[in-house]
């Protein structure tokens, strides 16, 4: 029996990729950071009585913590590691920049230390991200040859991360994968993403708890796919002989106001009615066109989105709006 350790196991990617595992025949560890509240909504469902017992197994840790990574692994000796931990939310990375930055870049280093001084024989996926390229739409499709060149706190610590990986694969011979995914959305988003904000927005008018949903830049154009799909491909990386570096997308792109104006003709509305522009979520910076060219990883991979943006809004409106589409 193969096992795995995921951390952030409790997000959205987490929750799916455990799924995963278990029906792959896994024994699926998790990390997660000890807090007042639990915040194991995404992943309770998993919890019968023999995978707690058998199979799904959760420990209390931090990457940016040393000690408790190398505690975790020292006693699992996973074979393959998924590393999905990080402060992952770009507008709130100018507000605890730090914190992104300890998390996101350093705490990748701290799991690849450990993985090197404890000598494990485990593979490794790393969760890079478009927020990694500047979104100059000069430069699309991006793919795995275009530049990097952040422009937010949370992709700059993104891209130290992804060059360290690419340093210890070089320099250790240690197998490592990284997945350079595009926006990948799912009832299980945060609820702060602006998906999320709104068809939670959109249900709350339903509901007339509020009369407007307020946005920041409906223009910023995005690649949005399935994140079931998206996991699959993690996987997908950790099965291969040689280690690699892929773009996961759907190489189709829409700007926020095209998935806003969707969601609301799904229930009937005409969203320029209900909409306001909100100057406060205006990003310093902002990543304004990705759209990602993943046909490295249908090569190699034999993978290919199969979900498009409109299937994605749907079940995520169906979801939070009680309707069925």
């Amino acid at each position: 029996m193969k096992k795995a350790f995921i951390t952030g196991i409790t997000g959205q990617d987490g929750s799916y990729l455990a799924e995963l595992l278990l029906k792959k025949g896994y024994e699926v560890h998790g990390q997660v950071r000890r807090a007042s509240t639990f915040n194991r909504q995404r992943i309770e469902h998993l919890y019968s009585e023999e995978e707690r017992e058998k199979r799904l197994h959760l420990h209390y840790g931090d990457l940016t913590d040393y000690v408790s990574i190398v505690n975790i692994l020292k006693k699992v000796k996973p074979n393959e590691i998924y590393n999905l931990g990080a402060q992952s939310h770009v507008a709130i990375s100018y507000e605890t920049p730090l914190y992104t930055s300890e998390v996101a870049g350093l705490g990748v280093l701290n799991l690849l230390e450990a993985v090197k001084i404890l000598n494990l024989d485990a593979k490794i996926y790393q969760a890079s991200t478009s927020e990694m390229y500047s979104g100059d739409p000069k430069q699309a499709p991006q793919n795995e040859d275009t530049p990097f060149n952040p422009v937010s706190p949370y992709g700059a610590a993104k891209l130290y991360a992804h060059r360290i990986c690419g340093i210890y694969r070089k320099a250790y011979g240690m197998f490592i994968c990284c997945g350079i995914l595009f926006n990948h959305e799912s009832p299980r988003r945060g609820e702060n993403f602006v998906t999320r904000k709104i068809t939670i927005g959109l249900r709350k008018i339903l509901d007339g708890k509020q009369k407007k949903l307020c946005l920041g830049n409906l223009e910023a154009k995005r690649d949005i796919g399935w994140a079931p799909e998206y996991v699959y491909g993690m996987w997908l990386m950790l099965q291969q002989d040689k280690p690699d570096d892929f773009v996961l997308a759907t190489d189709e792109t829409n700007s926020i106001r095209d998935m806003v104006k969707f969601c609301f003709k799904c229930v009937d509305l005409d969203y320029k009615n209900y909409v306001r522009f909100d100057k406060r979520q205006i990003r310093p910076n902002e990543v304004d066109y990705l759209c990602g060219d993943y046909s490295k990883a249908e090569r190699i991979l034999k993978w290919k989105p199969t979900k498009d943006w409109k299937y994605v809004l749907s079940r995520m409106v169906e979801e939070d709006c009680g309707v069925v589409l």
